[in-house]
């Protein structure tokens, strides 16, 4: 598995390890009881897909997108070619939902990323992800709030879906085998903008003016028209406010 170590795949792990899976965890540095390898140089990746049945790739240059096409583009055709060689099963590739939509260069990125798998002689199945509130709580709300005033368009509809929901998804998908299909996989409940922010204010205890705009800007109409969520069935179970009690909660009782 690539990406062992991300937000996604410290949940995978876990789960599919449940699942009864002898999940081989990859990583560009050396670790102890992982496999060395590299997207990046293709360095070590034909050793660490040598004698497995399927790889679960969740891999991306999330935090350095100028190195998305090095990493998940070029990345990904090392390791299909690797898969191929080996004769691998089944490659699962975790994406994000409305990267078709939405014009944002590492977007680009994922959705070339998929049609090498989907050129590839290898037997697949894509899941596309909406986004983790992780992602939303740990780095752009904060981001966002370093000038003290948060601003949000109330226009923009979010649907943000728990790793471990996502994880359980890619267990499904391994155990079905193969499905040629991309699907999209999103929360339980579609939420604007506005109402992420003023939720994780009161959770977190922040005080922050909130400011709604209409912001311009063809990626942020794309969001707008729904591009960050999905109709499609099934959908995770926990809710982002269930994420925000998790994660405070026991902070605010301590100091209660």
């Amino acid at each position: 598995m690539t990406g062992a170590s991300g937000v996604l795949g410290s949940a995978v792990v876990p789960r599919l390890e449940e699942d009864g899976h002898d999940v081989r965890r990859t990583s560009r540095h050396p670790r102890a009881g992982w496999v060395k390898a590299d997207l990046a140089t293709g360095q070590g990746l034909v050793e660490a897909v040598d004698g497995v049945e399927a790889v679960v790739h969740l891999a991306s240059a999330t935090k350095q997108y100028r190195k998305a096409g090095e990493v998940d583009v070029a990345g990904t055709r090392r390791l299909v070619t690797a898969a191929e060689r080996a004769g691998l099963a089944h490659v699962v590739l975790v994406s994000i939902v409305g990267i078709d939509r939405i014009p944002f260069g590492y977007y680009r990125s994922k959705l070339a990323a998929e049609k090498v798998l989907q050129a590839s002689q290898v037997p697949w199945s894509i899941l596309r992800a909406t986004q983790f509130p992780q992602l939303v709580d740990e780095r752009f709300l904060p981001l966002a709030s370093r000038l003290g005033v948060l601003v949000t368009d109330p226009g923009i509809t979010v649907q943000l879906v728990d790793p471990r929901d996502v994880a359980g998804r890619i267990g499904e998908l391994l155990a079905g085998g193969p499905s040629y299909r991309v699907e999209n996989f999103g929360g339980p409940e579609v939420q604007t903008l506005d109402e992420i922010v003023r939720s994780w204010l009161r959770a977190t205890g922040r005080h922050r003016p909130v400011i709604s705009l209409r912001l311009p800007g063809k990626m942020l109409r794309a969001m707008r028209e729904g591009a960050l969520t999905t109709t499609d069935q099934p959908t995770g179970i926990r809710t982002w406010e269930a994420y925000l009690a998790e994660r405070y909660a026991p902070v605010q009782d301590s100091q209660a």
